[in-house]
């Protein structure tokens, strides 16, 4: 059994010397769509899939800040892997929502790890006495190839059909927790970017999950677990701070790839040898890309950092807060594909061989940047919040 870190680690430290081997493995993340074995046991040996469990089942339960720069570095080095990392983290906010002794099953593991889709309208979960009979399909279950369990939101409904509503008329949604040998899992994770990822299809059919094995997202009646992390983030501002990560990582890392490429690549020109680094429409541009990165970065430190301080204190967050984070993880994602757009084209042919540092990047961040948070809609909802509308949307 792998042995746990000393307690007071720094996990973005760990996660930074992680770099080469992560950086190693990278080519065999992308061949075999995954990440390899001796990564993940390196992975948990760091217990960076743990970082967001509570302490009372084993987790490490670090501050936002901690488990941002965590991700950004582990995604500077590979963005499969720093998205996997993330993706883990956010479906462990579950551990916080459930009996003590069934988060321990799930979650206390030396190599556990949940990997879990977004809604589907189309998942029924049929409530019985003692639980749930569960039909289902998901997909984008990112992580699924090293997960130990699995986790799907299904809408409710009562043994003769009827679809449960809450009192305010909303429909009844409960995610499932089930051990991945129960599921179906489809490798058809055929993709441009992330391939490492192993974002799967799987599906159950009339699955029975016990009662425990069960929980409502974000609900206070649920939750387990009282302090700053869980009484006050919501596992949606988790992935929004995770997709920042990892895009802001990826940008770092392609950023600094082009920066040592400028200074010795030498483009052929009617006006003389010269190296990309001495082009005044270069180096122009790396010094907007830099602060372009920087600023991006530092409002979504500020933001979450802000917000962290005042969750410490007890302080409910505002629909402002909730929009400030939401703005500073989309607007991340967004510049995150811009830098290395840039960066890449700036290469010139050099970008387009696999060997360079530079076409799998490319192919990673406009994946991530598909993913709902980095939406240019985003913006919209956010906006009307700022001008004093109820946003038309989730925040």
């Amino acid at each position: 059994m792998l042995t746990r870190p000393e307690a007071g680690r720094d996990h973005a430290r760990a996660a930074r010397n992680l770099i080469p081997l992560i950086e190693a493995a990278a080519p065999r993340i992308e061949s075999e769509g995954g990440l390899p074995d001796d990564l993940l046991s390196a992975l948990h040996h760091e217990r960076l899939f743990h970082m967001l469990v509570p302490k009372d089942v084993g987790g490490e339960e670090v501050d936002l800040l901690t488990f941002f720069r965590a991700v950004e570095a582990v995604a500077s080095a590979d963005a499969s892997a720093g998205w996997c990392v993330g993706q883990g983290c956010g479906v462990s906010m579950a551990s916080a929502y459930l009996d003590r002794a069934v988060a321990r099953e799930i979650f206390d593991g030396p190599q556990a790890v949940v990997a879990s889709g977004p809604n589907n309208r189309n998942a029924r979960a049929v409530k019985t006495k003692d639980g749930y009979r569960v039909t289902a399909k998901w997909t984008f279950a990112s992580g699924s190839r090293h997960s130990t369990w699995l986790g799907g939101h299904a809408l409710v409904y009562d043994e003769e059909g009827t679809q449960l509503k809450t009192k305010e008329g909303k429909p009844v949604e409960r995610t499932m927790l089930f051990h991945k040998s129960k599921a179906h899992i489809t490798n058809d994770w055929e993709v441009m970017g992330l391939r490492g990822t192993g974002s799967d299809s799987y599906e159950v059919t009339d699955l029975f999950v016990p009662d425990e094995h069960s929980f409502t997202r974000d609900s206070v009646a649920d939750r387990r677990v009282s302090s700053p992390l869980y009484n006050h983030f919501t596992g949606f501002n988790i992935f929004g701070l995770s997709f920042a990560a990892v895009s802001l990582g990826i940008a770092r890392a392609t950023l600094d790839a082009f920066i040592t490429l400028a200074a010795k690549k030498s483009p052929q020109s009617a006006q003389g040898q010269y190296t990309l680094a001495e082009n005044a429409v270069i180096q122009s541009k790396v010094a907007l890309a830099e602060a372009r990165l920087r600023s991006a970065r530092g409002f979504v430190l500020d933001v979450y950092g802000r917000l962290w301080e005042q969750a410490e204190h007890d302080q409910p967050f505002s629909l402002q807060d909730k929009a400030e984070m939401r703005l500073a993880s989309t607007f991340a994602m967004n510049e995150g594909r811009e830098i290395v757009d840039f960066a890449y084209h700036a290469a010139g042919g050099t970008a387009v061989f696999q060997k360079n540092p530079f076409e799998r990047r490319f192919r990673d961040i406009n994946c991530a940047s598909q993913q709902g948070q980095a939406s240019p809609a985003n913006f919209e909802l956010i906006g009307q919040v700022f001008l004093g509308q109820q946003p038309k949307g989730r925040i």
